[in-house]
């Protein structure tokens, strides 16, 4: 009972988390919409993935920030309250770079999508709403 409800807890939180990535991305990518027209136009090439980098660069960096300040207070948390039982399982690292491998992978597609769809918009439609 206690798990079930802890799994959907989790869920939870990661769906809301998402969804303010999601509305920062959204955010982002529209203030940024003239800035990619400019580039797109003065000839930036979007086959190569240089606008989504430029986009989605700054979110995976919080990501990774968020990833490199958590790891050692869940490490040290986790440890701390597994020392209480008299059965213990050792903690790996592996956990650890799967849960940001997850974590990076989930931001990853969260803003992918506005990303991309601003990035392949058309840059006359954009620079024209001035």
């Amino acid at each position: 009972m206690i798990g079930t409800l802890s799994n959907w807890f989790a869920f939870l939180a990661i769906l809301f988390s998402c969804l303010g990535l999601l509305g920062l991305a959204i955010f982002t990518a529209k203030q940024r919409t003239k800035e990619i027209g400019i580039r797109e136009v003065l000839g930036a090439g979007t086959g190569t993935g240089q606008l989504f980098i430029l986009l989605a660069r700054d979110f995976l960096l919080l990501v990774l920030l968020a990833f490199v300040i958590a790891t050692p207070v869940a490490g040290w948390a986790m440890q701390r309250w597994l020392e209480s039982y008299a059965y213990q399982t050792p903690l790996s690292r592996s956990i650890f770079a799967v849960a940001g491998i997850l974590a990076f992978g989930i931001a990853l597609l969260t803003v992918s999508y506005h990303s991309v769809r601003t990035v392949l918009a058309n840059p006359v439609q954009s620079l024209r709403a001035e």
